[in-house]
């Protein structure tokens, strides 16, 4: 199984949301564009900008929780434009 650490963009929200998956990451971000309670629900407008594979949960998890941990736009973009 493949885990993925995906950051997404809203322009409307002019935000970022980064999270983690076992999904088909189509399926994940049109799930994020649908009507539902949470910080990406209610904007269909969510992109995928970023993501990453991992082998396992954990290392999916711990690699989340890092990019989360920076509390930081820029360094977010940062990642975002290494590609």
């Amino acid at each position: 199984m493949k885990f993925i650490v995906y950051i997404l963009y809203s322009s409307k929200k002019d935000k970022y949301y980064v999270g983690y998956t076992a999904d088909v990451i189509e399926e994940r971000i049109r799930k994020h564009n649908t009507n539902h309670k949470g910080f990406t629900g209610g904007i269909a407008d969510w992109e995928l900008k970023y993501s990453e594979a991992y082998s396992t949960k954990e290392e999916a998890l711990n690699r989340e929780k890092q990019i989360k941990n920076w509390k930081s736009r820029k360094l977010i973009e940062q990642l975002i434009t290494k590609e």
